[in-house]
């Protein structure tokens, strides 16, 4: 069985966290071959599944890497597949999933080319701090945090300024919990619960990416944290192969969605040494599953 692990042509030398899957794929007797998902040349039939891992560079491409997903998914199985990837590289499934009765972080949808008081809107939510970033976006790209006094609502103003110009914004309230709990990821296979790891920023900051220097470590969810995830996850359609929720604490303690991560999310199986061989043995039944009459 040949197994594609979608990537980037640029993927960094530092980037080892997939490495447990291919070895559990490997053992199961699968090929495995992580082709660039732009690559024209590779040969996409020819692979039995295709899971999507770091493509990390679709951002700036999001409309080419749908239609390249719609393609693939006409010639090998692709996890997951093109309806959840137009769904989910768009920030606006937070808000499908709010109306579905998750617990999101609150929002307000900024169009590109809309004229926004940034003032206005937290004065009217009595928001003391705020946060912006793109609708679609990774790696807390073109992202800010201010505080809602003179100085910090310019910033905003002027940042909202310049993206609105190209591309639409998210206008959220800053949970200052992500500094020192920081920020909570559930991963789940198949719908089942995996484990759970907890990124938390170097002090001052607020992204919990590595690329910035924050750590991570395995995580016990709290009684009900779970059942929360579970939900959230729950709401998908079709039930995604692999699934990553992050969550944010809000000012009462509450978790709130802030993040539902079903296309290139890091999966940390560094911190969960059983997760590569329970996604491997998933994909390749769900494989198996398909070639049955």
């Amino acid at each position: 069985m040949r197994i594609a692990l979608a990537s980037c042509r640029d993927l960094p030398d530092w980037e080892v966290d997939d490495a447990p899957l291919h070895e559990a794929l490997r053992r199961r007797g699968a090929e495995v071959l992580c082709p660039a998902w732009d690559d024209g040349d590779f040969d996409w039939a020819a692979c039995d599944a295709c899971l999507i891992r770091t493509t990390w560079d679709y951002m700036e491409r999001r409309d080419e890497f749908v239609a390249w997903s719609v393609r693939i998914a006409r010639q090998t199985h692709l996890f997951n597949p093109p309806e959840i990837v137009r769904w989910n590289t768009h920030k606006s499934y937070l808000r499908d999933l709010e109306q579905q009765g998750a617990a999101v972080i609150p929002t307000v949808w900024l169009e590109a080319g809309q004229d926004v008081d940034a003032s206005a809107i937290m004065r009217a939510r009595g928001w003391a701090r705020g946060f912006l970033k793109p609708v679609i976006g990774a790696t807390a790209r073109e992202t800010l945090r201010f505080d809602a006094d003179a100085e910090g609502l310019a910033a905003a103003q002027a940042h909202l300024v310049g993206m609105l110009a190209r591309e639409s914004m998210m206008l959220q309230p800053y949970f200052d919990s992500v500094e020192t709990e920081g920020e909570i990821s559930a991963i789940f296979f198949d719908g089942r619960f995996s484990h759970a790891v907890r990124k938390v920023p170097v002090p001052g900051d607020y992204r919990v990416q590595d690329d910035f220097g924050a750590r991570d470590e395995p995580y016990n969810m709290r009684p009900g944290e779970l059942e929360i995830a579970r939900g959230v996850v729950g709401l998908v359609r079709p039930a995604p192969l692999y699934a990553r929720v992050d969550f944010l604490r809000d000012h009462a303690g509450r978790l709130c969605c802030n993040e539902l991560e079903l296309v290139e999310p890091s999966l940390f199986f560094r911190h969960c040494p059983s997760a590569a061989h329970t996604l491997a043995t998933c994909v390749l039944s769900r494989v198996a599953a398909a070639r049955q009459p």
